[in-house]
């Protein structure tokens, strides 16, 4: 039931500011929107049961940590039923922070943090390419990022 929840233009009001900064009180967001701080967190509890709302997580940044190289993967599997296992596997490189399956030349695409170059060719070498059931991977050095956001929930 939970899951057939459709939002309105007040839940999509409290999602901008939260996606803003998550935070912002309850309190906060009442008096903007001019209701009760309860009917935030009702809203907001109805919008977690039906999954809208995944939790929430603090946001760091990697280069403040020392992890100076972002890096994509684009790895080719040896068949596609080897997915399952060789995310299990991606699962335990703390490195590797997203992972995705793919359509096109990759069976998996990685986004994967490391210290410095040595680091990356240690994690590939030694982490990632000896897994079974990968065929190889081709690997993207990230410059820069010029765009990070979330989806425009006005769309």
């Amino acid at each position: 039931m939970a899951e057939d929840y459709e939002i309105d233009n007040l839940d999509r009001e409290i999602l901008k500011i939260l996606m803003q900064d998550a935070k912002v009180p309850y309190t906060e967001i009442a008096k903007k929107l001019i209701v009760s701080p309860g009917t935030i967190h009702v809203r907001m509890k109805k919008l977690e049961d039906a999954k809208i709302v995944q939790g929430s997580q603090l946001m760091v940044d990697p280069q403040k940590l020392g992890y100076d190289l972002a890096a994509y993967l684009g790895v080719f599997l040896e068949k596609n039923s080897a997915y399952e296992e060789v995310i299990y596997r991606l699962e335990r490189i703390g490195e590797v922070v997203e992972a995705y399956y793919t359509t096109g030349n990759y069976g998996i695409f990685l986004k994967i943090f490391c210290r410095n170059t040595k680091h990356l060719y240690d994690v590939l070498n030694h982490k990632i390419q000896p897994i079974n059931g990968i065929q190889r991977t081709e690997t993207l050095i990230c410059l820069e990022v010029g765009l990070k956001r979330q989806i425009n929930i006005s769309l």
